[in-house]
């Protein structure tokens, strides 16, 4: 991969580094003694680290777990604008995963969720957030109901053996880098995300797995995905869930 480097710490899970290695094609370095400029990721005793000039990014889910107790998990305007009813153990795809924090509620919630992120580095910290999380007692049953896999969703969509109950989509938008969105802690990202340019082969590729709804998360006043105008919507304060149901 162009322009980043890869480190490894002493102690460092070998498996996670060979892992790096593999996705990134590129070396593991030793972690020199002083601080490595431009942006880099580094594997570590403790997991997976985005950095660059002392800010470090790394995925976490035990932060997120206050919001799936019983009450807070069903006010989130993502599970109400992703609930399906009278189906057990429902099946979702977050066709544009990040970090997961969607996929993670949506797995608290009780979907089965499949989660498509092309950019190698965002899925090694993902990768690396749900390994850890598989160890922590509270985490577990919800992110063992989360499988990833690091591969172009538009490509990958229209080739499951299964039709998903709930597609989520929710591509980068540029209108969020001018907006106060986006987390301090999480503006290393935007060196690596695009601005969606293929929205309407994404939303192609989502129809065409033949799912009961498609969620977009949108900024609140962005166009339509694809100039699709959906079923219905759920709005918050900055961001709206558009929902679009697909004729049989």
């Amino acid at each position: 991969m162009e322009n980043i480097r890869l480190f490894k710490e002493k102690g460092a899970d070998m498996g996670l580094v060979s892992l790096a290695e593999n996705t990134l094609e590129i070396p593991a370095l030793p972690y020199p003694d002083t601080l490595p400029e431009g942006l880099f990721v580094k594997v570590g005793s403790y997991g997976i680290t985005l950095e660059e000039g002392g800010r470090a990014l790394r995925g976490d889910f035990v932060r997120l777990h206050s919001r799936t107790y019983p009450n807070r998990l069903n006010s989130e305007s993502l599970i109400k604008a992703c609930r399906v009813r009278n189906i057990q153990n429902p099946t979702a795809i977050d066709a544009t995963a990040g970090l997961g924090e969607d996929a993670f509620l949506l797995a608290a919630y009780g979907f089965k969720v499949t989660l498509f992120e092309q950019d190698p580095v965002i899925f090694l910290l993902l990768y690396d957030a749900l390994k850890r999380g598989l160890a922590v007692p509270f985490l577990k049953d919800i992110i063992s109901r989360m499988e990833l896999f690091n591969k172009d969703s538009i490509k990958a969509l229209p080739h499951l053996n299964f039709s998903p109950d709930v597609v989520f989509l929710d591509p980068m938008f540029p209108e969020r880098k001018k907006s106060g969105l986006i987390k301090k802690k999480f503006q290393l990202l935007h060196f690596l995300e695009k601005p969606c340019e293929n929205e309407q082969e994404l939303l192609s590729a989502a129809l065409c797995c033949s799912p009961s709804k498609i969620v977009v998360k949108r900024p609140l006043k962005a166009p339509f995905l694809g100039n699709m105008k959906p079923s219905f919507q759920i709005k918050g304060s900055t961001i709206r869930y558009d929902c679009l149901i697909p004729r049989p």
